[in-house]
């Protein structure tokens, strides 16, 4: 079986810049050597290059748009993406939304140069659409648990099981995350139990006093 991959958000919180993120990510470098569960983390674009560049685990960038190299200012590209030493990006979070035609365009550039698309989506009847633009990761989140605390794999397991199921009806090969109010290694081994191959996630990591402590009790039942 593949290992799940557990892909940690900093999103811009201050507790995800600079040095803290770079205790993340040591300490989710170290969780995954002892547990050989895969964790990513997505920082901020500033600390995109240092963190690829120090640490083994993969690193996402949070958002990619689909141009070619040119004059896009204050746009990011798949090729700076990959010179920063990227693995991939998410696609169209809950706070960064896309168009489909966008959608479709950064996918097709990150495919392009062997990179991984993260898209991510809201229900069941996006998450298909998404499948069929074949991306690696579809992950799943019901936006009005976001931030909440409350995690979508006690909320609401039916969505993650439709998901699951619109997803492959389209795409057997496509990976299902599920995110909004991942919490806890009970959160992440019932998304895994309902279908899913991982969890995205951010606050309860980056905003913890302990990373270390929570990323250990993330992968505690796997």
């Amino acid at each position: 079986m593949p290992s799940p991959l557990i892909l940690v958000n900093l999103k811009t919180f201050r507790e995800g810049m600079g040095n803290r993120a770079h205790m993340i990510a040591n300490a989710a470098q170290l969780v995954a050597h002892e547990s050989g569960v895969t964790i990513g983390i997505a920082p901020s674009y500033i600390d995109l290059h240092p963190l690829s560049h120090h640490f083994a685990i993969p690193v996402y960038a949070q958002h990619v748009d689909g141009f070619e190299p040119g004059a896009h200012t204050g746009h990011i590209t798949v090729d700076a993406l990959k010179l920063a030493g990227a693995a991939g990006s998410l696609i169209n979070h809950s706070e960064r939304r896309l168009t489909l035609a966008e959608i479709e365009a950064s996918v097709r550039a990150l495919q392009a140069l062997k990179l991984i698309p993260v898209v991510c989506t809201n229900n069941e009847a996006t998450s298909a659409g998404a499948a069929a633009l074949g991306p690696e990761y579809v992950a799943i989140e019901p936006p009005e648990l976001i931030g909440s605390g409350v995690s979508v794999s006690k909320a609401n397991p039916d969505i993650i099981r439709r998901s699951v199921a619109a997803v492959h009806a389209v795409n057997q090969k496509v990976k299902v995350l599920t995110g909004a109010g991942i919490q806890s290694g009970e959160c992440v081994k019932i998304a895994i139990d309902l279908g899913t191959d991982g969890v995205l996630l951010a606050s309860s990591v980056v905003k913890a006093k302990d990373p270390l402590s929570v990323l250990r009790d993330l992968v505690s039942k796997l």
